[in-house]
């Protein structure tokens, strides 16, 4: 008799657990705070900052890309060191791009 009381707590424990997570995920959202409208009109200025001057010269794309392909040969270079002679110091040792990764 006593193991049939548990079994009928543990139950009736279990259904109103889930009872309670069913009600819980089946609620309507509540809906998001309005904005106020001043703060709609206003420009998001996240990545840009009006008071840092703008460079009024535009970099050739030629340029970027031999940037880019030297920065790359020197770090093929660096990892063929690395893969002849693994040592601690040619693993952290900076390459002589001014890149940084």
């Amino acid at each position: 008799m006593e193991m049939f009381l548990i079994l009928m707590t543990v139950g009736l424990f279990s259904v109103a657990v889930f009872g309670v997570l069913l009600l819980a995920s089946t609620r309507p959202p509540e809906p998001a705070p309005r904005q106020p409208e001043l703060l709609l009109k206003v420009p998001s200025r996240f990545f840009a900052d009006d008071r840092v001057p703008r460079s009024p010269q535009a970099v050739p794309i030629e340029v970027l890309l031999l940037q880019i392909e030297r920065h790359v040969r020197l770090e093929q270079a660096a990892a063929e060191a690395f893969r002849d002679m693994p040592t601690p110091e040619t693993l952290w040792a900076a390459t002589v791009s001014p890149l940084v990764h």
